[in-house]
């Protein structure tokens, strides 16, 4: 069963390309996401890795949490679930309010 894990203080520059190759070391990768800000089309420094099995994410996270990629300091571990955020009523909506 895939597993997906959390990978966080990634350099703005790295690629998905850069993270799919060095986590493919431990095992089979299913799929790479880097989070960009909408705004300004920059990563935000984080985003997520699916690996195959529970097994080679295990792996990933001993190998890789605190290891270094493009001079920063990488944090390795398992995603938590994602939070269902209330959605708000203002922000670039559009109402119907004409």
């Amino acid at each position: 069963m895939a597993k997906k894990l959390y990978v966080g203080n990634l350099s703005y520059g790295t690629t998905q390309e850069q993270v799919q190759e060095l986590f493919s070391q431990v095992g089979e990768v299913v799929d790479v996401a880097i989070i960009i800000d909408r705004d300004s089309g920059r990563s935000k420094g984080f985003g997520f890795v699916e690996m195959a099995s529970d097994e080679d994410a295990q792996e990933a996270i001993r190998r890789y949490n605190g290891t270094a990629l493009d001079g920063r300091t990488l944090t390795v571990n398992e995603a938590r679930p994602r939070e269902e955020r209330p959605r708000s009523n203002y922000g670039g909506g559009r109402g119907d309010r004409y």
